[in-house]
């Protein structure tokens, strides 16, 4: 702070000694804060003077680099003497209390989380996924399959036979994709404690459920639907990606909120996690009209998929019918998943095309 002569000020001065305070009289002169008094008489360089960020209320302190303090409990008089001496306030404390720039900096402040979480993380994360080995894929593959195993799954009950042929089928399917344009994959068949379902593990591994295969009546061509959606994201790798930025994404929460509240710092990996499945939800969609049309399948059967599982809510909602209804919080059924009713619609409009 710079100073020029101003006006005085009575305070009460500590020595950092005695407990007792010393009434003083304080003015800024020049380059130097003088400090009279009964039993003192000072002038401090101003360099030498710490002048703690102002509040709204409370006391005024001035710190003294040689030790010391002087206080004033008078705040608007401590603030009118320092404004008449020429000490002029950091630009930031300035914006601090006033709040129309507390606004803007609130606003700015979404602004840039919103930017963060919708571009910069996804940017981040498949960078980070682009530079990781696909042997990091197989491994973490392999130990979700494990814990799977050992929490949700159980061997499959579908005939040896009807595993065959629907593996049969998918392979079918992919042979006829362009050369290079299928990641490695490996299918495999369960009895879910979760209800219908399919999903892709890190590194290429399909699990398909004997409740999702009875689900669609054994359809082999909605089921072949289903794994294509699933390959995309074996090949889009989003397995991973989901977990680099869920780290990064819990990360920066606990940076800006600390460990003020566990649910208030997990809201926001939550809802940004919720926003990045629907994104990989749609790019698993696109890449499992790729490979239909490739294989000379409607994307249209993808409805029937939707179909069955509207009639299963329905039924499941109708007093007295006996149904349970199992809500899945894996794969093809993942609550995050864009509304059925805009899938759809797309996998029509693709059928269209």
């Amino acid at each position: 702070m710079k100073g020029t002569s101003g006006p005085v000020l009575p305070a009460s001065y500590f020595d950092g000694i005695n407990a007792r305070a010393q009434p003083v009289s304080l003015q800024v002169q020049g380059p130097a804060l003088r400090v009279t008094g009964e039993l003192i008489d000072v002038a401090l360089d101003l360099r030498d003077v710490t002048w703690p960020e102002r509040t709204r209320h409370g006391i005024r302190v001035a710190h003294f680099k040689g030790g010391g303090s002087v206080q004033s409990a008078d705040a608007a008089a401590w603030d009118a003497w320092s404004r008449g001496g020429g000490l002029h306030e950091p630009l930031v404390v300035r914006m601090q209390q006033n709040w129309r720039w507390v606004l803007a900096s609130v606003v700015l402040l979404l602004a840039m989380a919103v930017g963060v979480q919708r571009w910069g993380l996804p940017l981040v994360a498949q960078a980070v996924v682009t530079a990781t080995p696909l042997s990091f894929d197989v491994s973490l593959g392999r130990a979700s399959l494990a814990v799977l195993d050992d929490r949700l799954m159980r061997p499959s009950k579908l005939p040896v036979a009807e595993q065959a042929r629907l593996l049969a089928a998918l392979a079918q399917a992919l042979a006829a994709a362009p050369a290079g344009s299928v990641p490695a994959w490996e299918l495999v068949f369960r009895d879910s404690r979760a209800g219908p379902n399919a999903l892709a593990l890190p590194g290429g591994t399909l699990i398909m459920t004997d409740q999702l295969v009875e689900l669609v009546g054994h359809d082999t061509q909605v089921l072949v639907a289903v794994l294509a959606h699933e390959l995309g994201h074996v090949r889009y790798r989003h397995g991973v990606r989901m977990l680099v930025q869920v780290t990064v994404l819990g990360g920066l929460s606990a940076l800006v909120l600390g460990d003020f509240s566990t649910v208030l710092s997990a809201a926001p990996v939550l809802l940004g996690q919720a926003s990045y499945s629907r994104q990989a939800e749609r790019e698993a969609d696109a890449e499992a009209v790729r490979l239909l049309k490739a294989a000379r399948i409607s994307p249209a059967v993808m409805v029937t998929l939707f179909d069955k599982l509207e009639e299963t809510r329905s039924q499941a909602g109708k007093p007295g019918s006996g149904a349970v209804r199992e809500e899945s919080w894996l794969g093809i059924a993942f609550a995050s998943h864009p509304a059925d009713a805009d899938r759809v619609r797309y996998f029509k409009e693709a059928a269209a095309r």
